[in-house]
This record gives structure tokens, C-alpha cells and sequence, in this order.
């Protein structure tokens, strides 16, 4: 670790940087976003002659005078990103020569090993392309569309977008966010088959060979039967390998085959371009056209992972040889999508030569668009061009080395150890270490938390006990689900008289309910018959967004009335009462799982999610900045405990804020002692909180725990800071160590809650 102290000029100021090379440099690059506003994307860094500083820059001995360029303008802004990504991922000169010389000498390899014999590869393809035919059958489609859930997706869909601020997305925008969940939909309901249980007693069964097929199974494609006898009673069971996803539909099961048969029928039957991929070593996934991103997306349905093309070769450690993308109107070689070490690969490919394989290729290609029209056939033409174009760009590309790839998700260890596609459980993870600046959206959970101490007041006041008060919070609990179970788009629900013995209480108490229902966007009415009609007030997506959160605080109320001693006031003041929590902030972490661990999740109220850092058991730090850059006091804070893997809940950790300047209120100390202070407890290996009041800048140190234990999952622990009375605009958590660090490499936390005082 080396301390620099940078004069970071920009427009007409300069600003005094303090930062911490061990820290990385979108660390700083986030620094100067809060002290000058130009997003991190939109900066350029330049030192001494105006060289262009990069994370690739030595930090320890740049110039400590460095100046920051704003990019501005659309056409600036993305000659930025190609310089940018030039600098990390283009290849150097020599490089390059290397490459280039290696390809040369496959080529000349392949020339002697392989033939012009194109029936081999060509036996291999066409059943495929037979195969893809049949998706664009209607019945199948029908079929296939019926045993999906589209209402549950398309909403699961638009929860997604909202979470990232996208209340009103496009159509582009909604048919990629309903693929995806597609496509975890897909994941979830279909079931891998590694032997397939007794059809008798349901007992677990071993391979027996080969069978012949019956008339029932040829009639759905099924020229491969697998037998299985049962460990317990020796009954014979028999796994038809179907390739008509018709009858997959049905059976919903078998290996990479069948998964990626179906979905790639499901993919079609919602109108998605798509085309099923054929590894030759023995994998198949799927790929559809997406518009936004104006590029075929790689969609593996066994893993649950989409868009990450090396996930084979650098994730699964897979020698790759021949990768074709199968369609109803053309068949290619996509290979080099695939693979960062095409020489490697080229060496390997040996059944035909690469003219014979662009033949066969182009004849069967030119069979199936012989019956479109001229039109349909240039525009896939220029769409094929265009495709090979960025294939060769890309192609000699640097791998992005701040992402980890998983090993193989799908089958049983034996068999993925056989194969040697096996990773470590702990190690097994798609995640970044280079994690981009996220906006929290989550100012309904500021709201949902605000809006029950009206509720409480209530139920102080009229309730006789806490059996009464945790009984109405669960009447209203009970009319929630009723509404959720609702279909999305028109949620609406009638309370009639209550008939317990808390009915009284709630009907007093009910208009207390009104500010948690407008943070739900609800609105209620009184209805005919004196019922109570709620429903939808404004989106319907904010709805669906906003109710998990409702949910889960409404458990962690009742479990605290429950816990707490009598009914009165003081008993009720708990952290859920956050009329000041901080929201809507900027988070920026060291990294995060991907897709489903990012930073924001540790901020947006629900259980259902959590913050995970693969690398995090040897320490790890989230930096919170607040909206606007407003200046606040933190006086506590709330961490959850997460669903599961205990051993990596924090131990010990600690908040700081960053200063510049004098201490706001209390005795002040100096500023080099109060750094240097900070220093050796960051040393001292225990968890710290810090602040700043320059928006990271600097850091003070507000807390610090130690030796800290989560008795059970979810559970809430709250902090009153050590240090308080500092006014600061970003904060950041240092966790240090993990309940059990010998037993995980991996960090998580469910939720972190920052509660600033009153203003």
C-alpha cells in the first residue's frame, strides 16, 4: 500500500486527492466524480506531458500533479471508450505478430493432417438443421407457449427494469428483460438427468447400456435409449433421448441436448431470431438476435448464464475445436466467438479443411434461403457481413481479465470432474472485479420504513396487547397477499368486516395504513357494503417492486413486537423506524456477483437478494455516496445477515467518512494525526466505517466492530456510530474478516441500512 496525495486540477479549481494505491483505480476515478461531477466513463486523467494515466499506470511513482479532461459530446465520449478499451483489451504490435505467425503455421499443420472429405462434418450438422425446422412448426410454438407463465415473466420482466430505474422502457427493452427471465424461468423448471430415478420405487438406478427403441419413442426422435437398473429392486428403467421438443415439453428433462432443443423452440415460439450452437466437443446452448445490443447473445440454458461467450473456454477450461450456429436460414462457423486463443484452437481442427468447411457450410446455407426472396436474402447477407466483421475484431482482443467465468454448473461431479469441466463450489461463480459506479434505486424502501411509525402510533394507542397489535399487522399482511396473488396489471383487492377478535381495533386503526399504502402506489376507498377497496394508484410496476420489501419488513415488525417487553413507546423505537435512512445514493464496491450479488442489492430491502464478493473473506469495502452530494451526520446503521453460508457473514468491519477539513462538532484533532489514526486501524485488520465530507477525497473513521457474530439468517443488527458528529457526503465500510475466512473465499451481507440524523 503506498499513501499519494494528487493536486487534481480540472476547469478552473484544484482539488486535493488523498488515495490509497492498494485501492484500485476506479476508486479514484470515483473520487473525482464526487468532487467534480464528470462521471467516471466521461473522465481522462492525464500526468506529467500529458500522458494518459490508466489503471495500467504505476500510482507509486506517477506525478503527483495530474490534471482531468471532461469528455464531452456523443462523438468524444465514444472515441474515449474505444481509446479506453484499446488500452486494456487491444493487443500490442508484437502481440499480435505472434498470433498472426501461429495462425500461419495451423494452417500449414492442417494442410497435411486433413482431408477435403466434407461427409463427416456434414453428417454431424445436418440432423441439427432437420431439427431447428421444427421450431417454427406453429403447433409446437402454441404448445410450447402454454406451459409458460408469461403474465409471472413479463412482470418478473419489468420488476427488473424498475429496480434499475427503467419505469418506462422500450419494447426493445422489455423483450431482452422477459428473454432473460425466460431464460432463469427455463433453468428452474427443467431438470437435469444424470441417471434417472427407478420408474418403480423412485430409488436411484445405474447405467445398463443401450436399448432399442420402441414405436412410441421413434415417433418423437428418440433413436437413443439409455437403460438404468435400480439399486433396490433391479427394475429396468429406460431414458429415451427425445430430439422433438414437442415431447420435451412434456417430459421436461435430460442433459445439455434436450435442454437447449427446448428453449431454443420456447426462444422462437415468443418470436425471438434465434439459432441453437453445436460444440463438437459435446455441448450445445443457444443464441438470439438482440436488437439493443445489435449482435447475436450467447444463452446457456444448463448454466443460467447469457452474454458471456468464453464462459467455455476460459470458465470450463474446454479445448474447443468446431462451433456452428444452426438456423432456419443458414448455418456458420462461429468458432472464433468463442475463443481468445484461435491458433490453439486452429491446430485442433482437423476433420476437413477450411475450405472444404466453408463449402459445406455455404451450400447448406444457400438450401435453406433458396426459397426467400431477394430482399430477405440481402438483408441477411449484410446481417452475416456485418456478424464475420466483428468476429475478426474481436477475435485478437485481450480476455477481460477482471472477470471470473464459472466452471461447468450442470450434471454431477463425478461426471463433471470426468470431463474436466469441474470447479471448485467456492471458486464457482460468474463475478467482476471491476465493478461499475451503480445507482441505488430504492427511495420506496425510505418510504415503506418511514410509513410504519404512524402504524405503531396506532396500534399503541388501541392495542390491549402484543398478540392484538401483531394480529392486525397480520390481517393486513393477509389483504397484501391477497393482492399480490392478483394479476399485476389490475391488482385490486375488497376488505369486508374483519371478524377476529381484532377486528375493531384494525377497522380504528386502518387509516394509519394510508402512508404505506401510497408508498405501495395503492390507494384504498370505501366500497359498497362498507368494504374497503384497494387498488392501484399510479404504475403497477412500482406495485411489484415495492411489495417484497412490505413483506419483509412486516415479518421483522412482528417478530419485534414480539420480542419486546411490553407495548409502549420506547419499546418500539427500533432501527425499522428509519425516518431518515439514506437513499437513492451512488454504491461503488471492490467487486460483486454477477448477476445476481451487485452492490445495489445490499441497499434495496429485501431478503430475497444480498451484496456477495467472491474474493471478500481477505477483505473487502463498499463506498456509499450520498444523493446530491448532500452533507449529513450517519448516527447508525443496520446490517442483515444474508439466506445462507454463515461463514461468510462480516466479523469484523468498521464505517468511516472522509474529511479534508476541521471536524464538525466536538473536539477536533489534526488532520495528518486524524489520517494517519485511520492508517493503523485499516492495518489492524478489523472492520472500519468511514466518511467524507469531500466525497471521498479523504476518510475519517466513524466505527469500528470487532469479533462480531449473526445468530440466524436475516437477522438485523444495529450500530449506533462510535464518532458521530461529522457531516460527510460518502461513506465507506471496510470489512476485514469473514466468520470463518478457512472455510470461504467469499464475503456477503443481505443489507446495509445508513440512518443520518435529523436535519
Amino acid at each position: 500500500m503506498v499513501a499519494r496525495r494528487f493536486a487534481v486540477s480540472h476547469n478552473d479549481s484544484t482539488f486535493d486527492v488523498d488515495y490509497d494505491t492498494d485501492d484500485g483505480f476506479e476508486v479514484l476515478k470515483y473520487q473525482l466524480f464526487s468532487l467534480t461531477c464528470v462521471p467516471p466513463d466521461q473522465q481522462k486523467i492525464l500526468g506529467r506531458d500529458d500522458q494518459i494515466v490508466s489503471d495500467e499506470s504505476d500510482f507509486a511513482s506517477i506525478s503527483d500533479k495530474l490534471r482531468l479532461v471532461s469528455i464531452d459530446g456523443v462523438e468524444e465520449e465514444i472515441a474515449a471508450e474505444v481509446k479506453e478499451k484499446s488500452d486494456k483489451l487491444a493487443m500490442s504490435d508484437e502481440e499480435l505478430a505472434r498470433i498472426l505467425q501461429a495462425e500461419e503455421e495451423a494452417l500449414m499443420m492442417q494442410h497435411f493432417v486433413a482431408s477435403d472429405n466434407k461427409e463427416q462434418v456434414e453428417q454431424r450438422i445436418r440432423p441439427r438443421v432437420n431439427q431447428v425446422q421444427m421450431y417454427e412448426d406453429p403447433h409446437r410454438q402454441e404448445m410450447a407457449r402454454k406451459t409458460v407463465p408469461v403474465d409471472k415473466l413479463e412482470e418478473k420482466a419489468l420488476i427488473s427494469l424498475g429496480r434499475e430505474g427503467n419505469y418506462k422502457p422500450t419494447k426493445v427493452e422489455q423483450d431482452n428483460a422477459f428473454l432473460l427471465q425466460l431464460l432463469f424461468w427455463f433453468k428452474q423448471s427443467f431438470r437435469w438427468v444424470n441417471a434417472p430415478p427407478c420408474d418403480s420405487c423412485g430409488n436411484e438406478t445405474k447405467s445398463q447400456g443401450m436399448g432399442v427403441a420402441n414405436s412410441s419413442e421413434t415417433l418423437y426422435g428418440a433413436s437413443r435409449i439409455e437403460l438404468y437398473c435400480c439399486n433396490s429392486c433391479s427394475n429396468i428403467t429406460r431414458f429415451p433421448r427425445y430430439n422433438d421438443p414437442l415431447k420435451l415439453l412434456e417430459t421436461r428433462k435430460g442433459r445439455c441436448g434436450e435442454w437447449a432443443n427446448c428453449f431454443t423452440l420456447y426462444c422462437r415460439a415468443f418470436g425471438y431470431d434465434s439459432r441453437l450452437i453445436l460444440d463438437f466437443t459435446d455441448h450445445v446452448w443457444t443464441e438470439c438476435f438482440s436488437p439493443s445490443l445489435g449482435r447475436w447473445m450467447h444463452l446457456d440454458p444448463c448454466e443460467g448464464i447469457y452474454d458471456n461467450p468464453l464462459l467455455y473456454e476460459k470458465g470450463w477450461k474446454k479445448s474447443l475445436n468446431y462451433v456452428f450456429a444452426i438456423a432456419k436460414d443458414g448455418v456458420h462457423d462461429v468458432t472464433k466467438c468463442y475463443t481468445r486463443k484461435w491458433p490453439e484452437v486452429l491446430s485442433r481442427r482437423n476433420i476437413t479443411s477450411e475450405p472444404a468447411l466453408a463449402a459445406v457450410l455455404s451450400d447448406i446455407t444457400r438450401e435453406l434461403r433458396k426459397k426467400l426472396s431477394a430482399e430477405v436474402i440481402s438483408a441477411l447477407e449484410e446481417r452475416d457481413r456485418i456478424e464475420m466483421d466483428a468476429i475478426e475484431r474481436g477475435l485478437y482482443s485481450k480476455d477481460d481479465a477482471s472477470v471470473s467465468l464459472p466452471g461447468r454448473l450442470s450434471g454431477d461431479k463425478e461426471w463433471r470432474i470426468a470431463r474436466s469441466e469441474f470447479v471448485s463450489d467456492e471458486k464457482n461463480s460468474l463475478s467482476s472485479s471491476s465493478c461499475p459506479v451503480r445507482r441505488c434505486i430504492d427511495d420506496h424502501v425510505t418510504k415503506i420504513y418511514s410509513a410504519f411509525s404512524p402504524v405503531l402510533s396506532k396500534l399503541i394507542e388501541y392495542s390491549p396487547s402484543k398478540k392484538a397489535a401483531a394480529e392486525i399487522l397480520e390481517i393486513f399482511r393477509n389483504i397484501l397477499v391477497d393482492l399480490k396473488n392478483s394479476p399485476f396489471r389490475t391488482r385490486r383487492t375488497s376488505v369486508n368486516s374483519v371478524s377476529s377478535s381484532s377486528g375493531d381495533i384494525f377497522n380504528k386503526t386502518f387509516a394509519s395504513f394510508s402512508q404505506l399504502l401510497d408508498a405501495l402506489s395503492l390507494k384504498s376507498e370505501l366500497g359498497v357494503n362498507g368494504s374497503i377497496d384497494i387498488y392501484l394508484a399510479s404504475d403497477p410496476v412500482k406495485t411489484s417492486v415495492a411489495l417484497p420489501v412490505v413483506f419483509h419488513a412486516l415479518d421483522y415488525v412482528i417478530y419485534n413486537i414480539g420480542q419486546c417487553a411490553r407495548l409502549d413507546s420506547r419499546s418500539l423505537s427500533w432501527p425499522l423506524l428509519k425516518l431518515n435512512r439514506l437513499c437513492s445514493g451512488l454504491v461503488l464496491a471492490s467487486g460483486e456477483e454477477l448477476p445476481f450479488g451487485i452492490a445495489t442489492c445490499a441497499f434495496d430491502g429485501t431478503r430475497m437478494s444480498k451484496w456477495e464478493e467472491p474474493n471478500g473473506a481477505a477483505g473487502c469495502w463498499i463506498i456509499y455516496q450520498v444523493a446530491g452530494n448532500r452533507m449529513v451526520e450517519l448516527v447508525a446503521y443496520e446490517l442483515m445477515s444474508a439466506n445462507d453460508a454463515p461463514e461468510r457473514d462480516p466479523k469484523d468491519w468498521g464505517v468511516g467518512t472522509g474529511r479534508s477539513g476541521e471536524r464538525v462538532r466536538g473536539k477536533g484533532e489534526g488532520k495528518k494525526e486524524g489520517l494517519k489514526r485511520e492508517l493503523v486501524d485499516l492495518a489492524g485488520h478489523k472492520r472500519v466505517l468511514e466518511g467524507s465530507e469531500n466525497g471521498g477525497s479523504s476518510w475519517h473513521l466513524l466505527d469500528k466492530r470487532t469479533s462480531q457474530m449473526f445468530d440466524k439468517r436475516f437477522q438485523r443488527k444495529t450500530f449506533t456510530v462510535s464518532s458521530p458528529g461529522y457531516l460527510a457526503n460518502a461513506f465507506r465500510f471496510r470489512f476485514l474478516a469473514v466468520r470463518d475466512k478457512n472455510a470461504t473465499s467469499r464475503f456477503q451481507i443481505g443489507s446495509i441500512d445508513l440512518c443520518a440524523g435529523s436535519s
